[in-house]
């Protein structure tokens, strides 16, 4: 098993933002001392979850300068929100700078708060991801000779006469990701043998507490469609290692009980956050001219089921034998989650080394 961690967590305003990114960048620098697999990055704009995520190949490119055994993963870029050369050229060169360590998930979509931002209606995103993704595949594919590549999706327009430079390092191309929920993203994740990752609920219930379940029909019908493709077995095998399950908050303390008391504390403040920037997302759905409904409750015991796990090393191990079992080659964790208070942050560094020393270890030669 593989294990990486998620590089989030909240500022609560300007005055917490370098803070919250000089945290983030060391929690990487422990994570690669630990040896932790990779650092993911979310990609958010406006509302202060994580400040790095506002240009996170940007972020990713200067921890790559110091950490240059991590891979560099993204959960998820938003597709709509980028010009389709520019995200070409960018991760081309992200993927030379990281000699191929890159992990590009891909989504269409956040909140309406976020795509009024940058120009996009939020009801326009599931046509523009769709269309974006192929602009980019057209310019990856591109020979300097080649006939330009022209293109006009209502949103993004331009002409390639060249090529996309830099080339990319992997001979492939930068290592896509796709969401393994519907069974079109996951014939298309396998059909291009890329890892997926693989939900732990089925929409539109987010919180019914019984992830296993989930896991195993989505990873069943992604590892199926994926060997089934055709693909030669190190390609298969590559994607299997790089498939992915997240928990958006993983708690370690020396005893359950330890863990319980302070996990709730954890969960309080990353609700509060929710709260907050749910406000902001309520006055750009009546720009945007539609209504998404209340924000989660993560004090919601079968919230924290479907996407938190804490406990004891013990406790916590028992749990990912159970992932393990499924067939997750990737365990992709947030330590961080919530605002981050002093406490927070001792209990975060804490949370980290317990579990590379003391979970990890136990699957490492699995």
């Amino acid at each position: 098993m593989r294990f990486s961690a998620f590089l989030t967590t909240r500022s609560a305003g300007p005055h917490e933002d370098r803070a919250v990114m000089n945290a983030l960048v060391q929690h990487a620098v422990d994570a690669e001392r630990l040896g932790f697999d990779a650092v993911f990055l979310p990609d958010h704009h406006f509302t202060g979850y994580a400040p790095p995520a506002s240009d996170p190949m940007m972020f990713a490119a200067h921890l790559a300068a110091r950490l240059p055994r991590l891979h560099f993963g993204f959960s998820v870029q938003t597709i709509p929100l980028h010009h389709p050369v520019r995200f070409a050229e960018r991760l081309n060169l992200l993927d030379q700078l990281t000699d191929g360590k890159i992990l590009v998930g891909i989504g269409s979509g956040t909140t309406p708060e976020e795509m009024i931002g940058l120009g996009i209606n939020y009801k326009d995103t599931p046509q523009l991801s769709v269309s974006n993704l192929e602009i980019v595949q057209r310019l990856w594919d591109k020979k300097t000779d080649d006939e330009p590549v022209v293109f006009d999706n209502g949103h993004y327009r331009g002409s390639v006469v060249s090529r996309i430079v830099p080339a990319a390092y992997s001979p492939q191309g930068p290592q896509l990701m796709s969401v393994a929920l519907r069974p079109s993203s996951t014939q298309r994740a396998a059909s291009l043998a890329q890892p997926a990752f693989i939900p732990a609920f089925t929409p539109p219930v987010l919180d019914d507490g019984a992830p296993l379940r989930h896991l195993r029909t989505y990873f069943a019908a992604y590892r199926e469609a994926l060997e089934a493709a055709g693909h030669p077995q190190e390609l298969v095998d590559h994607a299997l290692s790089w498939t992915t399950h997240t928990y958006q908050h993983i708690h370690v303390a020396p005893t359950d009980e330890q863990a319980e008391e302070e996990f709730q504390q954890i969960i309080d403040l990353y609700q509060t956050a929710v709260e907050r920037e749910h406000t902001a997302n309520k006055a750009a759905e009546r720009l945007s001219g539609v209504e998404l409904g209340p924000v989660h409750d993560a004090r919601n015991p079968g919230w924290q089921r479907t996407w938190c796990l804490w406990g004891s090393p013990e406790t916590v191990t028992e749990h990912l034998r159970e992932v393990a079992d499924v067939g997750i080659g990737n365990v992709l964790g947030a330590f961080l989650g919530g605002t981050l208070t002093p406490e927070r942050t001792e209990w975060g560094k804490r949370s980290l080394e317990l579990f590379a020393t003391e979970v990890m270890p136990r699957f490492r030669s699995r």
